[in-house]
């Protein structure tokens, strides 16, 4: 497939050494960037028809402005092409098949994917890149809100998550929400994500220990990232004007793990709002996230689902009173941690990627002290 039929190309820029941008091959004038060599790819997507009279039409490029002036410190090879933007389509519909068609060859071409919107509901393009790969995949979502709606309604930016959740053939296995703020989520909402299995973590659960996020993080496929879950005082640069949310050096640590993540193929960043950036403040934080989550991706470990888990430490309790033992593995290379959840055995091609789900020491911890964490029994539910 010819991606560059998609895309609109960039105006050349001028760089340092050892700047991103100096480092990146562009779709400009000198033509399409070679994909053979790539390991990231960044796309913008303009198209903000999802939050109605919002224009966050020109996010992309002055993310990308603030992006390339920042300097490569890795010991690794920068590999990174930028492709340009995905303009409009002639329906919202054409843009999300826009989306899905670009991100699933450069999944094919095992290309990792940054998305700069545009609005969120371009989430819904990136999730139906993963269904022709007959596999289940993990949604995870950085938002103050959770964006389901109980009615039926055209897709938008605040509702998205429905058309996910009930979309067919379901390929989502499962979906998390971090860093929600409770008084914007209908408890009715929060009851569906539970009779789901889904898992919810609040905001203030999230920060006080912001390290909670690196399993959760780990565990997605997907990661999609509305800015409006970063606090006023932090990022001005957004539709609404909370004053809750997490902190910089939060949002950044929790981009490391996502970069540091060997499951997690595609990440976009949405809702940034220019018309409200004071003095570009805004757009260099974003800037600053996609910089951590280049760092964690050259700090990669090739730990599961690309290394065997046989070579990690394995570790087995058996919770008293119950018929279940529970199965830990440690990786050697990163300190990480996996819990082994069993699955029928007729349900292997279905739910092979699943069954080792990331978890951190506490969880081992409580279980050694005979209590079989939450994350354990819902992943069980779904997987039985």
């Amino acid at each position: 497939m010819n991606l560059d039929i998609y895309f609109q190309p960039l105006e050349p820029g001028n760089y340092h050494a050892n700047m991103l941008g100096s480092m990146t091959s562009f779709y400009d004038e000198s033509g399409f960037p070679d994909l053979e060599e790539a390991d990231i790819a960044i796309i913008g997507v303009k198209d903000s028809r999802g939050a109605g009279t919002l224009d966050f039409n020109s996010a992309p490029d002055i993310i990308r402005r603030h992006l390339y002036t920042l300097y490569h410190h890795h010991s690794r090879e920068l590999k990174m092409v930028d492709l340009g933007n995905i303009t409009a389509g002639e329906t919202l519909q054409d843009t999300y098949s826009a989306v899905a068609d670009v991100v699933r060859e450069l999944n094919k071409k095992s290309v990792f994917t940054i998305i700069l919107g545009g609005s969120q509901d371009i989430t819904y393009g990136n999730y139906l890149a993963y269904e022709k790969l007959e596999q289940t995949v993990n949604l995870a979502v950085i938002d103050d809100s959770i964006d389901l709606s109980e009615k039926e309604e055209d897709i938008n930016n605040k509702n998205f998550l429905s058309k996910i959740v009930i979309h067919q053939p379901n390929y989502l296995f499962n979906f998390s929400a971090i860093g929600y703020q409770t008084y914007f989520v209908n408890p009715s909402i929060k009851k569906l994500m539970e009779d789901l299995y889904f898992d919810t973590y609040r905001l203030g659960e999230i920060q006080s220990n912001i390290m909670k996020s690196e399993p959760i993080i780990r565990n997605a496929d997907i990661l999609s990232v509305d800015v409006s879950a970063i606090r006023y005082a932090e990022l001005n640069g957004k539709a609404s004007s909370g004053p809750n949310g997490f902190y910089g050096e939060e949002i950044c640590q929790m981009m490391r793990y996502a970069g540091m993540s060997d499951k997690l193929s595609s990440i976009g960043f949405y809702e940034y709002y220019p018309e409200n950036d004071k003095n570009d403040s805004s757009a260099m934080l974003v800037a600053q996230m996609i910089w951590c989550v280049l760092d964690g991706f050259y700090s990669r470990k090739q730990d599961y689902p690309f290394g065997s888990k046989d070579s990690y430490t394995k570790y087995r309790i058996h919770i008293e009173n119950t018929e279940h033992e529970l199965v830990f593995y440690k990786s050697d290379k990163s300190d990480r941690w996996w819990m082994d959840v069993p699955y029928p055995p007729n349900q292997i091609l279905k739910f092979e990627r699943h069954h080792l789900v990331p978890c951190n020491y506490d969880d081992y911890r409580d279980s050694s002290e005979g209590k079989i964490p939450d994350l354990w029994w819902k992943t069980y539910e779904k997987l039985n």
